[in-house]
């Protein structure tokens, strides 16, 4: 039976309507993203002793699902290496909730204005990166630092787990917004995009799980 896959603009609006319709708090939906991210993460760590983690967020909805993915690993007894890239007061909306609970916990966010040789070491020597960049909502060529941090990663020879789409990859057409994040491993939320299997799709995906987030079934159908 072939995957089903899905629009942008198609999977905007199955959540605009979850949230504003069928009243299901975006917080939620973000808490069952990072929750599932966390537990795909924790599938391919589970036989390594004192797994060294990074998850690098941007300053979106993507990067609340990277905090939540986070809490949840720290919850699991993990440390992972959590760095914002930019400043944590220009988060917004759900994003900034999930930055201030972390926070709250006293657990440290490192805030990544460049790269430097000691980060881009550490990056090597790494069990898993998380990309917690860019989501599907994307829609400029990536500018810096998240260019080099995009590259840094591709050259870190690791293995990346992308959240819901590798950053930089067009979820409708599969073009490239100037560099994308090479994937191990992408989770993606609800269906798979289109993108994924166009021009550059298949090339920085990986493999692919489709995750449940809480999307009613009856909505789901619609698509």
């Amino acid at each position: 039976m072939p995957i089903k896959t899905v629009t942008v603009n198609q999977i905007q609006r199955l959540d605009r309507i979850a949230i504003g319709q069928h009243r299901i708090p975006s917080l939620v939906l973000m808490e069952n993203a990072g929750r599932a991210v966390a537990r795909e993460i924790m599938k391919r760590i589970a036989r390594r002793k004192n797994p060294k983690i990074y998850v690098f967020c941007g300053l979106g909805n993507n990067a609340g699902d990277g905090f939540v993915a986070a809490r949840h690993l720290i919850a699991a007894g993990f440390s992972p290496n959590v760095c914002l890239v930019g400043q944590g007061s220009t988060l917004k909306n759900d994003a900034a909730v999930n930055y201030r609970l972390l926070k709250f916990l006293t657990y440290p966010i490192a805030e990544v204005k460049h790269i430097n040789v000691s980060l881009e070491r550490d990056v090597k020597a790494a069990d898993v990166i998380v990309d917690a960049l860019f989501g599907v909502g994307l829609n400029r060529a990536i500018g810096e630092p998240f260019k080099r941090v995009i590259n840094m990663m591709n050259r870190s020879g690791q293995s990346v787990v992308s959240v819901d789409i590798p950053s930089g990859l067009n979820g409708t057409t599969g073009d490239i917004f100037g560099t994308c994040v090479h994937a191990d491993l992408t989770v993606t939320f609800t269906f798979a995009k289109k993108g994924f299997y166009k021009k550059a799709g298949p090339q920085h995906v990986g493999r692919v799980v489709v995750v449940d987030i809480g999307i009613p079934d009856q909505l789901k159908k619609r698509i």
